[in-house]
């Protein structure tokens, strides 16, 4: 049986540690060498700008598994936040934007959970879909900014709005919450 403890100790910030070193580890490493695969066999197309958004599911990911392990309000925020911080450390491409993001990316993914510690605690599909929607609008407004986005075609960010839209509910949504569900299976928690 594993406790998922909803208060701060040496237990939470150790899981939540691991869970950002884990993620930034793979977001460099894995995500990020697939996307950029994937993005420069786009490039001839002119629709390479919407790969930047098929993979953005992907990046969000620390906050919810830290939510699921931690339920308590900022471990979302932090777990994605040290994740960030981790693949920039280990050489991730976007340099120090990236804790930034991370940041934003985060404390908006905690919106489907916050402010009721019961949402944390029971994890439901509407908690983590509305996290992984508000996670999107996190990541996808600073980037459109930062980018210049802006400078696309109507079409283009459309396309590029939805693509995002999509991965973020079925990255950081749908495939998240399979993968809890599993621990739910094999560990048994109790919320504590």
């Amino acid at each position: 049986m594993f406790t998922r403890s909803s208060k701060w100790n040496v237990k939470s910030i150790i899981l939540v540690t691991l869970i950002g070193i884990i993620m930034g580890v793979l977001y460099t490493y894995g995500f990020n060498n697939v996307y950029n695969l994937v993005k420069l066999s786009f490039l001839p197309t002119g629709y390479a700008p919407v790969v930047d958004n098929i993979f953005t599911g992907l990046w969000y990911m620390a906050a919810p598994l830290a939510m699921y392990f931690v339920p308590t309000p900022g471990s979302g925020t932090i777990g994605e936040l040290l994740a960030a911080t981790v693949e920039m450390a280990i050489g991730g491409q976007w340099g120090a934007l990236t804790i930034f993001e991370g940041l934003v990316q985060g404390a908006a993914n905690e919106v489907g959970f916050f402010p009721k510690n019961e949402r944390y605690e029971r994890f439901s599909w509407k908690s983590v879909l509305t996290g992984a929607f508000f996670a999107n609008l996190g990541g996808f407004i600073p980037s459109y900014f930062l980018f210049g986005w802006s400078y696309y075609s109507v079409t283009l960010q459309v396309a590029m709005f939805i693509t995002s839209m999509i991965s973020a509910l079925l990255f950081d949504g749908v495939l998240v919450k399979l993968i809890t569900n599993l621990f739910d299976k094999a560990l048994k928690p109790i919320t504590k």
